[in-house]
């Protein structure tokens, strides 16, 4: 693994000491993303130089691996000759993304730089749906003809390989690329040079379409451990393929944004490092404004039993913890089915199935909770603290709380990311802030209306 901050001092020490040949030899061993990431604690000015010192190749991958904001600094510096260089050395769906993340003079003038054929195939990908197969596909991929012997197909393999993305899965196609089979580089090695492609291809393809959403090709790549899965259109036709790193960072970029959601922030795509004071005030404010209003209703619940709590204010020193608890509990169970939903495994279908389990489990979790807090009151609060005020009803009125709490916040939790998904949210957004400020209000009233019962109040 690089160290970054010790290259970067020395990095800096041979630039200022102008000794260009070791920085090549350095820069040349290095992986792209390592330069990337080295350019990042760089200061801008010296970004230039030491790019213009990569290999083609190495420069242009370097390129994808960078921040968008270094990205368009260098594209701001570069001639058009330079230009050309990188975005001729760019994968379709890396410069797609480049393309679809600067800003419009820029985009001008990539798209110039880029020939015929790259700029109708980046125009298509940015045509499909975001977050859709079709836009995170590349064109680039190797087919072949089922009527083609084995050897005829490295020869093919040889002379167009160079351009493609991946050469380890190849596509058997008919005419108009109508998708019929697929071969492995393995099962070209291992069969005789003059069998037929129709005769080792697998005719089983498992594909996506080009309107699938991203995160379930991101899971069809993870569930059958492929490389690389085709993109069809409606005729079964393909139209390009994903490959393993975009549905890493799909992955990655899904779950940033689930978690961002869960915790009650706006997603932003920038890094955090890279967001203003600003921007991460706009990202936040307006949820903590939601739930501050939203929590109005538990201070209006407590307000009309004020009177109550006069007469017992002991019942007041147990409001946070119920009010934790059921926050608590709502959340595990919340957090569960989200995983689920994201994984594929629960669909709205199964919520009778999902509600049944959750009750169980807050059945015994209530009866342990209740239980431990039983003996706690009565041990700790009433005999060793000396608070007479804890009596045996009382404390029975809030394990009852505590236990039909802990009911009520699991079904909760698990049945409102279902109903959101079903209705076309993210079912992250009903994630622990949201389920904890109803699950508060829920727990006062249940706590109010057993005293009422049990205390007479």
């Amino acid at each position: 693994m690089v160290d970054i901050d010790v290259l970067s001092n020395s990095i800096t020490t041979l630039l200022e000491q102008k000794k260009y040949a070791s920085l090549r030899d350095i820069l040349s061993t290095m992986n792209p993303f390592d330069v990337a990431a080295l350019f990042e604690v760089l200061e801008e000015e010296k970004i230039p130089i030491l790019f213009r010192l990569l290999p083609k190749e190495q420069a242009a991958e370097t390129f994808v691996e960078m921040e968008s904001d270094h990205q368009e600094m260098l594209i701001k510096g570069f001639s058009d000759s330079e230009l050309k260089e990188v975005v001729d050395e760019l994968y379709v769906d890396d410069a797609a993304d480049i393309v679809e993340e600067m800003p419009a003079n820029v985009v001008k003038r990539i798209l110039r730089q880029a020939d015929p054929d790259m700029r109708k195939m980046i125009n298509e990908i940015l045509n499909y749906p975001e977050d859709s197969a079709g836009s995170i596909m590349t064109t680039e991929y190797v087919t072949l003809r089922p009527s083609m012997t084995v050897e005829e197909a490295f020869k093919h393999i040889r002379r167009t390989g160079i351009d493609k993305e991946t050469v380890y899965t190849c596509y058997v196609t008919q005419d108009d690329k109508v998708l019929i089979g697929f071969v492995t580089i393995k099962d070209l090695l291992c069969a005789d040079e003059n069998e037929k492609i129709t005769d080792i291809m697998d005719p089983n393809v498992i594909s996506a379409t080009t309107t699938d959403d991203q995160e379930e090709v991101a899971r069809m790549l993870s569930k059958y451990n492929f490389v690389a899965l085709p993109v069809v259109d409606k005729e079964n036709r393909i139209v390009g393929i994903v490959t393993v790193d975009d549905a890493m960072d799909v992955i990655e970029e899904e779950t940033t944004e689930d978690i961002e959601i869960m915790a009650a922030i706006t997603p932003n795509e920038k890094p955090y490092y890279k967001m203003s004071v600003f921007e991460v005030w706009k990202a936040r404010i307006p949820w903590l404004m939601l739930l501050m209003l939203s929590a109005t209703f538990t201070g209006m619940i407590i307000t009309k039993f004020e009177s109550a709590l006069a007469s017992f204010v002991v019942l007041t020193a147990f409001i946070p913890m119920l009010m934790d608890t059921g926050g608590n509990s709502g959340s595990q169970a919340s957090v569960n089915i989200i995983r689920s939903i994201s994984l594929g495994e629960a669909e709205f279908s199964d919520i009778g199935q999902v509600v049944w389990k959750e009750l169980r489990v807050a059945f015994l979790c209530g009866i342990a909770l209740a239980g431990a807090n039983f003996v706690k009151m009565l041990l700790v609060d009433r005999l060793i603290m000396g608070n007479t005020d804890v009596t045996v009803v009382v404390a029975a009125v809030v394990c009852l709380t505590l236990m039909c709490t802990v009911i009520c916040a699991k079904s909760i939790g698990c049945t409102l990311p279902l109903l959101a998904k079903k209705i076309g949210f993210d079912p992250a957004v009903m994630a622990s802030p949201l389920i904890t400020t109803i699950v508060d209000a829920l727990s006062l009233l249940i706590y109010f209306r057993w005293a009422a019962a049990f205390l007479k109040i």
